[in-house]
């Protein structure tokens, strides 16, 4: 007889509960930020590849040739943070026709160029001492995490202005925010490849212009749970 009465108790004390939970009237909508921002900097990768029938002579002449591109890079005030080798690998080729081996050096530097005006005497400078390989140009801002949090913000104005247009019609309103789910995706910069070509001025006295830089966009998106009042 006790247990019944405890049995009974707890489904009692269940239900009582359940009664009480009230599901709260809420509304999910999603947002989005974008700032446009034109690059201040740009991380350009090149290369030296150099090609002969012996090992050694084939890495002396590409040493010596990235030497000359350090020295040249030292020359434009570059601070050593931003600048450094990425790769370097010598490989044997072998031809299948010839039945010959070859051997083919690279040797890849990375740099931070953080003054976009000096983009075309840098090139040229480093095509001149023996760069004769641009793997690509990744154009990119000094000021990324300030327009992140500009990007954010704007995607939840964006978020509660279209919760507020959905329940205008309703004679009600947005209240506290219950969730929100950050759904941005990390901003990687596009990188820009470059085939090689022959840098050559037709007119030494007149300025240069290589670049078309444009904008890029910083974009963040966020999913927001608003209470209905």
């Amino acid at each position: 007889m006790k247990k019944a009465l405890l049995i009974l108790s707890i489904l009692f004390v269940s239900m009582s509960y359940g009664q009480e939970v009230k599901q709260v009237p809420q509304i999910n909508v999603s947002g989005e930020g974008k700032v446009k921002v034109i690059p201040d900097q740009a991380t350009i990768a090149v290369t030296v590849e150099t090609k002969g029938n012996n090992a050694k002579d084939v890495k002396k002449q590409n040493d010596q040739k990235i030497e000359a591109v350090l020295k040249f890079i030292k020359k434009m005030n570059l601070a050593p943070a931003d600048y450094k080798t990425q790769r370097v690998s010598l490989n044997p080729q072998y031809d299948y026709e010839k039945k010959k081996h070859s051997y083919n050096a690279t040797q890849t530097i990375e740099i931070l160029l953080r003054d976009l005006s000096t983009y075309d005497e840098l090139m040229e400078g480093l095509v001149d001492e023996g760069i004769n390989r641009i793997d690509n140009v990744t154009f990119q801002s000094s000021k990324l995490a300030q327009y992140q949090s500009e990007a954010r913000k704007l995607a939840m104005k964006e978020a509660k202005l279209k919760a507020e247009d959905y329940v205008s019609v309703l004679g009600q309103k947005v209240g506290r925010a219950m969730t929100i789910s950050d759904n941005s995706q990390t901003y990687y910069p596009q990188p820009m490849y470059a085939a090689m070509k022959t840098m050559e001025r037709s007119d030494a006295s007149a300025p240069r212009e290589t670049l078309a830089i444009g904008e890029i966009n910083i974009t963040a998106n966020v999913t927001v749970s608003f209470i209905l009042e």
